[in-house]
């Protein structure tokens, strides 16, 4: 699909840009929204599992808002920060936990190899033109099959936690090189909101993975 590019739209806007200036929307939106995170994970460190969960299921409701406010930039926009300050909670626990069994240290790693990594992926797509977007369709079928073998494990127990996390690892890798193509080809119609919900999602996925497979030696040892 060809896009007729215009001056920079204002962020959130479902006006299609330049992909540069969509890149730099992106970044910028995916940005606060991890520092909103942050804050609510330093507000709630001991929300508890039913809050989180709470928190989780509302994080889900505001996806779909979030779509049909689509062509309000400025609404859905404020509720991207909304989604990501209830996302900060729902992870909470799990920051927390991996802060008194792991050491900061840990959790600290894993956010700068999070984004060094997010960095890097986006690099290389601009800088090879990757496109890896016709893949989406398989690249999620694992996905899917893979939260279906997680749950099951859960209580079969057959799956070690960090081989899984390497899974979701590589899964989410490829996620974000797909959603960095989409980026680069203008948005595929998408606009800089949308696109920073999947990027941040993404991230947020990764992070947790790595929060396992570095932490996980120390959960071993308890």
């Amino acid at each position: 699909m060809a896009y007729q590019y215009q001056q920079p739209a204002p962020f959130g806007s479902a006006v299609a840009v330049k992909p540069q200036s969509l890149l730099g929307q992106v970044f910028g939106i995916t940005a606060v929204g991890w520092c909103v995170s942050a804050l609510a994970v330093y507000l709630f460190p001991n929300v508890g599992t039913g809050g989180s969960w709470i928190a989780f299921i509302a994080s889900f409701i505001l996806l779909f808002v979030m779509n049909a406010t689509r062509a309000n930039g400025a609404l859905s926009l404020a509720i991207f920060y909304l989604f990501a300050f209830l996302e900060g909670i729902f992870i909470a626990p799990i920051v927390t936990y991996y802060m008194h069994v792991a050491g900061p240290a840990v959790v600290f790693n894993a956010a700068l190899t999070t984004g060094l990594g997010m960095f890097a992926l986006g690099a290389i797509v601009y800088a090879t033109g990757l496109d890896l977007r016709r893949f989406s369709g398989i690249v999620f079928g694992a996905l899917l099959a893979l939260v279906v073998i997680g749950i099951i494990s859960l209580f079969v127990h057959f799956l070690s936690p960090t081989i899984y996390s390497w899974a979701i690892l590589a899964i989410f890798a490829v996620i974000v090189l797909i959603d960095f193509a989409r980026i680069r080809a203008g948005g595929d119609g998408q606009t800089a909101v949308q696109i920073a919900v999947s990027i941040y999602l993404d991230s947020i996925n990764i992070f947790l993975a790595l929060l396992q497979i570095m932490g996980g030696g120390s959960r071993r040892s308890e």
